[in-house]
């Protein structure tokens, strides 16, 4: 009989995969033995260190990043009637809490290149009934802050910032989330900074603060030691103590966590540049992100992938990478292709970039707890799948 060597198989890399440490595991246990696991000390204490982070800006936090976004359209005084000026390329949940207030999602179309919303185009969107305008930072890009809020104040709207992915993330030295309106954070699971599940919402002032509070907790205000009142509707948004000091500590961590991220972007820049350029494949029209290491947090390595050279869709790459043990995500297609949308009338020919880039993106694995050797991994299966595909 034939001796048969045992065939290797590469251990599997995720697109994402949080990083806990065991001084992590330890304080959550602190909580859970304290008996107090709902809101409590923890979270008036990340609300504190948020708060510092931000340069003293009022911080609340709350059970997840949708519900950040939709309470900051509440505290903005955003509803029925009323149009919010958007990103056709984000998670759905941006647009939804648009229309879960009762308003009007209306869609930019993109910057082919930041990803981000057009804000030469805004404008040509105002209408009379336009409230606000909320631009996403996709994989934690900031858009042109300075254009945002001039065009802000030139038409007299509020900004509520969705920088779901740009904790950390900086305009010009300063960090986004200390300037600037309402600003929306996520802490889910693949964030930068991660508490599970959570978000925390930046405000402008005290009243804001108090609204927010009560927003979070069935509109509830109460007084003395057995007053309480509800004079607006609210929901069940708050967080608790257990995720909060998983946020304490992430904050602990969060410059390393940066740094080793912006080096594997780094590495992913020049081995994808030389990759293509050994395969003899300069001519292909693989887009990378923008490379931007003083305001960007890298959150995310994005592609666009050249559909139009290839003999393949986005699929069949993602599913030869994930037979070669690598794991990618779509991030994202464009909102108006969802029936939801279309339903309402949208069309994603109305936004031809957004269309395309939704099509063709793809999102390779990108945290801290990778290795070198995944970058020089994943580009060689990526590039060796092109050029598998390319069109003669």
């Amino acid at each position: 009989m034939a001796n048969t060597a045992p065939t290797f198989t590469p251990e599997f890399i995720p697109f994402t995969r949080p990083s806990f440490n065991q001084e992590t595991i330890d304080a959550v246990a602190e909580v859970l033995r304290s008996g107090w696991v709902t809101s409590g000390p923890k979270l008036a204490e990340f609300e504190a260190a948020l708060s510092d982070y931000f340069g003293g800006r009022p911080v609340r936090c709350f059970a997840n990043g949708t519900a950040t976004m939709k309470i900051a359209l509440q505290v903005a005084g955003i509803g029925e009637g009323d149009e919010v000026i958007t990103t056709p390329i984000s998670w759905v949940a941006t647009s939804n809490v648009i229309l879960s207030v009762g308003a009007k999602p209306v869609f930019v179309d993109i910057d082919p290149v930041t990803r981000n919303i057009d804000l030469n185009k805004v404008a040509t969107a105002i209408t009379p009934k336009t409230r606000a305008i909320m631009p996403v930072y996709l994989a934690g890009l900031p858009v042109d802050m300075d254009q945002l809020y001039a065009l802000a104040k030139q038409y007299k709207l509020r900004v509520i910032e969705d920088a779901a992915q740009a904790f950390g993330s900086q305009w010009k030295g300063k960090k986004i989330g200390s300037f600037g309106d309402l600003v929306s954070f996520s802490f889910q699971a693949n964030k930068n900074l991660s508490t599970v599940e959570g978000g925390c919402l930046v405000l402008n002032n005290a009243d804001e603060t108090k609204l927010a509070e009560k927003f979070r907790l069935q509109g509830l205000t109460r007084q003395g030691m057995d007053g309480m009142d509800v004079d607006v509707l609210g929901g069940k948004d708050n967080l608790t103590d257990v995720n909060a000091v998983i946020g304490l500590q992430q904050l602990k961590q969060l410059p390393a966590y940066q740094t080793r991220r912006a080096t594997l972007a780094h590495q992913y820049f020049d081995v994808i540049r030389t990759e293509l350029k050994s395969a003899d494949l300069d001519h292909l029209k693989l887009e990378l992100p923008v490379e931007n290491f003083t305001e960007s947090n890298w959150h995310m390595y994005q592609v666009v992938l050249p559909l139009d050279q290839l003999n393949c869709d986005r699929a069949q790459v993602m599913m030869e990478l994930k037979a070669l043990g690598i794991g990618t995500g779509v991030h994202y297609p464009a909102i108006t292709g969802f029936t939801l949308y279309k339903d309402q009338g949208y069309k994603t020919s109305d936004t031809p970039i957004a269309e395309r880039i939704g099509r063709s993106i793809l999102t390779l694995p990108l945290f801290p707890g990778m290795a070198d050797e995944d970058i020089r991994r994943i580009a060689s299966g990526l590039v060796g799948i092109l050029k598998k595909h390319r069109k003669n």
